[in-house]
């Protein structure tokens, strides 16, 4: 790990004197890069200030009601280290799967054409004898 870096908040425009309306993150916590760790409010927008970094929280400098300004040091945040050791898993055997072979399809002979029927011819009616 590194030494911890201050994290501060972010270009906000012409705001000064936010609100922090919720804290995400204690120290000891694990973040990702562009996790929120802080929620400020203005009276026109709520904000969230994400890490700039993975890493893990060493120090707050801010609690709800505080109010921050552009600049304004949020947390001390230890940069994550690639050298870690991640989680080893255990590889799993390699299963063999019989393959069975694939016999050739005989081919369809296809269809001979129906010769068409000749149309019958209209009976016509017998008159009936009285």
């Amino acid at each position: 790990m590194t030494a911890p870096k201050d994290v501060l908040v972010p270009d906000i425009g012409d705001f000064k004197d936010i609100p922090v309306i919720e804290v995400l993150v204690k120290p000891g916590d694990h973040v990702k890069a562009e996790e929120s760790l802080i929620t400020l409010e203005s009276d026109k927008a709520t904000m969230e200030v994400p890490a700039p970094f993975d890493g893990v929280i060493k120090e707050l400098q801010v609690k709800v009601g505080d109010d921050v300004s552009e600049g304004t040091v949020i947390l001390s945040l230890e940069e994550a280290s690639i050298s870690e050791e991640p989680q080893k898993t255990e590889a799993m055997p390699e299963k063999t799967i019989p393959v069975t072979p694939v016999t050739p399809v005989t081919p369809v002979t296809p269809v001979t054409p129906v010769t068409p029927v000749t149309p019958v011819t209209p009976v016509t009616p017998v008159t009936p004898v009285t």
